[in-house]
């Protein structure tokens, strides 16, 4: 076959979205760097879809407009991220909106859409979606995170803007002609406080493109000579319970004895020069390396050089339902973990983990110990990990289940 020729299979995913023209977003990170979206809209546009994207500045990607392989990608100015309070949320959400109109105005004149696709947080992409129903554009709502649980798990209240954030999630699904889900638990939302139909709801499951995720041998500058390497990864907020990693440590290293250890936090967020204030305070700064944002490449390279992924999200209504993408990324790169007992955490991991009792950081540490003292235990775990991403968890499992979302969303009468 001459370079540049089309197998049939190619031609065939070409053909499958021809004509079709789709607008993603997004508030919360900027793409390609949100690797959902980026896989979302990669997939569809190798499928034949006409595919832009709206979304936030920030992380190096700043540019207004770029044509990433084959995707358009329009961003606007990165708000200010909310921590508390009405107003916060007010000013985040509202100038992120504007954007959003702003900017899709100009999407509509230079590429077209014939679907919305919003992905949440905020619950109020069901705004932008009204603008455009009058021209025949249909929503379909992306369900990325329980935005009521999330505020309660933030802010650890409900209160009014808890019961607004109801209101605006059923007002989204009330919009949307297809909604897809992470998990069979946010499906479970979309079929009872949404009221959708049955047909009108796919699980898309956030999972890992195993080809990106090569096992590689680990980098003596990551492991610092130390001779168990814990790794942490993801967005550092104030809700993923790095202060009960934090205590599980002192405690290994204190009361355990467990010293020859090492931790690595991969990652940015607004709540990270807590975390090492937290890590200082405990007298923990030389057992803790914060490598910062790493992609690409650099994440691979620190991941594989990790002996444990750690996954200290605490029990509360957002994260029990919740599959955490760290998980799943440990999981590929055969590591075993360590996470709390978390309803979607044990569907995600099954054996390729071990459960301590929730929110106990004492229990966490007793976990992180019995696999340092049982190594062979925590390769087999590592082993199944891997497995069970290839074969029912990994993005090509997933892409089936986000074309038939598409085929709904786009015969749906």
């Amino acid at each position: 076959m001459q370079q540049g020729d089309q197998t049939a299979e190619d031609k065939l995913n070409a053909a499958t979205g021809a004509g079709r023209r789709v607008l993603i977003v997004v508030e919360n990170l900027p793409v390609p760097l949100d690797r959902r979206v980026w896989l979302e809209a990669t997939t569809l546009t190798q499928h034949g879809y006409h595919v832009s994207v709206i979304c936030p500045t920030g992380r190096g990607w700043d540019k207004q407009y770029e044509l990433i392989d084959g995707v358009h990608i329009y961003r606007y100015p990165e708000p200010p991220e909310a921590h508390a309070g009405a107003k916060a949320y007010a000013v985040e959400y509202g100038l992120a909106l504007w954007h959003m109109f702003r900017l899709a105005r100009k999407v509509r004149r230079e590429q077209g859409f014939d679907v919305l696709h919003g992905c949440n947080p905020p619950d109020l992409i069901w705004l932008l979606a009204l603008r455009y129903r009058l021209s025949g554009v249909r929503y379909l709502f992306d369900h990325h995170d329980v935005c009521p649980e999330l505020f309660e798990a933030k802010f650890n209240k409900r209160g009014l803007l808890y019961k607004v954030m109801l209101w605006w999630e059923r007002i989204t699904f009330a919009c949307a002609s297809v909604s897809i889900a992470t998990n069979e638990s946010f499906r479970r939302i979309a079929l009872t406080r949404g009221h959708m139909r049955p047909e009108d709801v796919f699980v898309v499951r956030s999972a890992p493109k195993v080809e990106k995720f090569e096992l590689r041998p680990a980098d003596p500058v990551v492991r610092k000579g130390a001779k168990t390497v814990l790794g942490w990864v993801g967005v550092i907020g104030q809700q993923e319970g790095l202060d009960l990693l934090i205590q599980a440590v002192d405690h290994l290293v204190r009361k355990m004895g467990l010293t020859d250890l090492h931790v690595v936090i991969v990652g940015f967020g607004p709540h990270q020069a807590e975390v090492e204030r937290d890590v200082a305070a405990h007298g923990l700064a030389d057992y803790f390396t914060f490598a910062g944002a790493q992609y690409g490449e650099d994440l691979l390279r620190m991941l594989n050089s990790i002996d444990i992924g750690v996954s200290p999200d605490p029990k509360n209504g957002m994260n029990d339902i919740s599959t955490m993408n760290k998980v799943m990324e440990y999981m590929t790169l055969e590591k075993p973990v360590v996470q709390f007992d978390l309803t979607e955490g044990r569907a995600s991991a099954e054996g390729a983990s071990l459960y301590a009792r929730a929110n106990d950081p004492l229990d966490f540490a007793a976990k992180i110990a019995e696999l340092i003292a049982d190594p062979e235990m925590g390769r087999e775990m590592g082993r199944l990990g891997r497995k069970r991403v290839f074969d029912a968890l990994s993005w090509t499992h997933s892409v089936p289940h986000l074309l038939a979302a598409y085929d709904r969303v786009f015969t749906k009468r």
